[in-house]
């Protein structure tokens, strides 16, 4: 009973190491006897037992690496420390195998260098603003070197870009001088542009008093003009009116009598306002006044009425 259960267990032994199932995310590094045989794909396969062994065990999916954090300095002598993922892939088994020790530490190491090295090359603004070309720039170069191990690197992201306390304290420094800037900027501009419109509605004003002054000149002068262009044709109505009435019989005597009474309504005028009572010292001629103004009026009929 006892050998039958060794002579199962041996069968089973055998058994094992004859048959092998590589998983559809793996492939397996086959030795025969220390040295290298074959990479086998996912699938059933058959060994050799005592002969063939299998030496490493690949996993083909995608790997995500953690690169730890590290001290850099930039181009502007700023002391930096930066953290980042690597992905890579392993694409050939037997140089995974063989190529390299450990290809994930390598792989880390190797990000960690080249990482330091293109921070070197920027400035501390533009690890920042060249984040992209950055993570472009260190693919690049682990890429080339890697190439050798079986491996690839897919890409590469910085997680964190931490610049040191002091660094810190002087960017925020810089940023609120920043802002107080540009808020100077903005007030001096609103200042700007409150004088500009002050000015511009000043100029402004100053046009629509100037045009409304034209304005009303013009309309006085055409008013002023209107007016004695009536006045005139009043006057030449009353004229014509004048010398029609001088034409007729008794009109002569008419006028006289209209002469002396505006000329008593006037002295009277006169003497009612006057603060002191003047009284023409040749008062006694005023016959001869009026009889001189009969003989005006007389000739003025004549001649209107040779012309009629």
């Amino acid at each position: 009973m006892f050998e039958f259960t060794l002579l199962i267990l041996f069968v089973f032994f055998i058994l094992y190491n004859l048959l092998l199932i590589v998983p559809m995310r793996e492939v397996h590094v086959i030795e025969r006897l220390g040295k290298f045989r074959v990479v086998l794909q996912p699938g059933f396969h058959f060994l050799i037992p005592f002969f063939d062994r299998v030496a490493y065990r690949h996993d083909t999916r995608e790997q995500v690496l953690d690169v730890p954090p590290q001290s850099c300095i930039s181009k502007d002598n700023t002391q930096l420390e930066v953290d980042g993922l690597v992905y890579l892939k392993v694409m050939d088994g037997k140089l995974a195998s063989y190529g390299i020790e450990d290809y994930r530490r390598a792989a880390v190491n190797l990000a960690q260098t080249t990482m330091r090295s293109e921070i070197g090359k920027l400035s501390l603004s533009e690890t920042f603003s060249e984040r992209d070309s950055l993570n472009e720039s260190i693919v690049r170069e682990i890429d080339k070197a890697s190439d050798p191990w079986g491996i690839k690197v897919l890409r590469y992201e910085i997680k964190n870009i931490t610049p040191s306390f002091k660094v810190i304290h002087t960017l925020e420094k810089q940023m609120e001088a920043e802002r107080s800037k540009r808020a100077e900027i903005t007030l001096a501009n609103a200042e700007k542009a409150a004088m500009i419109n002050l000015s511009e509605g000043e100029r402004q004003e100053a046009i629509n008093l100037s045009e409304g002054e034209k304005q009303k000149r013009i309309n006085e002068a055409k008013g002023t003009a209107q007016e004695i262009a009536i006045v005139a044709r009043a006057k030449a109505e009353a004229m014509t009116l004048v010398s029609e009435a001088l034409a007729l019989e008794g009109g002569n005597e008419a006028m006289n009598m209209q002469l002396k009474e505006q000329f008593i309504n006037q002295v009277g005028k006169i003497l009612n306002e006057a603060d002191i009572s003047v009284v023409p010292a040749e008062m006694a001629k005023l016959e001869g006044f009026f009889e001189g103004m009969e003989q005006v009026t007389q000739s003025v009929g004549q001649v209107k009425g040779g012309r009629a």
